[in-house]
């Protein structure tokens, strides 16, 4: 099965090598580009940092070598990122920034001074509200930037016979039907199935027609990979049914 890629890099190549480990041919169609600031990263009365995405921690790092301060991170594939980075104190919410903000105010009492929150310029939700709510201190500083690309990428109208397309977040679900309309190719794309790392994705993906929409069990890529390589062989198992067979079980 084809799947097209749509994640920015570095994580476009990563969750690709992960694609093919489950037998599946990846595609990279990026629609989005990283772009890191160059700040000073002002540590003063900070305890803490919160990360809502791993390219908060790459971020965070194009600017600053300090690993010392313990690291909240939003799910599982940041918490690796910041882990692999070499911060030694790193724990993982349950992947949105409500679970962060209720992760960190479990551990309010170990704080030793204010949150840091490394953030890109477009967020979902607002972390420093929901901490200053709980009343802990707690700052924002961005630090990166997804520019969205104005126009599918090229060669990509010819990937439409693709079989998936994977999807890791609203934005990106909801950019991708904005530049298939745009491009006049909804009737193409719509024999294709979405694969979304959140029920949200999947809402925002709702704004085009597909084949069918999916939603991992989990929120991370090898979640997304694992559904796609399951759905591969329930489609296999059904095709090699006896006819008027049933497959338990279903798309």
């Amino acid at each position: 099965m084809q799947v097209l890629v749509t994640r920015p890099e570095p994580d476009a190549s990563e969750f690709a090598a992960l694609c093919r480990e489950n037998g599946l041919a990846p595609v990279l169609c990026p629609l989005m580009q990283v772009v890191f600031e160059t700040a000073a990263v002002d540590l003063d009365g900070v305890g803490a940092f919160a990360f809502t995405s791993a390219n908060g921690v790459r971020a965070y790092l194009a600017n600053s070598t300090d690993k010392t301060l313990p690291v909240f991170a939003v799910g599982e594939a940041t918490a690796q990122t910041a882990a692999d980075a070499g911060f030694n104190e790193v724990k993982t919410a349950g992947g949105d920034v409500e679970a962060l903000a209720g992760l960190i105010g479990e551990h309010r009492r170990s704080l030793s001074g204010a949150v840091l929150h490394i953030a890109g310029a477009a967020r979902a939700g607002n972390l420093v509200a929901a901490l200053n709510a709980q009343h802990i201190a707690a700052r924002r500083m961005t630090l990166y930037a997804v520019n969205a690309a104005d126009a599918l990428p090229p060669g990509a109208l010819s990937l439409a016979a693709a079989d998936w397309v994977a999807l890791f977040s609203p934005r990106t679900a909801a950019l991708f039907a904005r530049l298939v309309e745009s491009a006049g190719a909804g009737e193409r794309f719509g024999k294709m199935r979405a694969a979304c790392l959140s029920d949200a994705v999947a809402e925002a993906a709702g704004a085009m027609a597909w084949r069918s929409v999916h939603v991992a069990g989990a929120r991370n890529a090898a979640a997304m990979a694992a559904l796609m390589k399951d759905l591969r062989a329930n489609l296999a198992a059904r095709n090699k049914a006896p006819s008027g067979g049933e497959l338990k079980g279903g798309q």
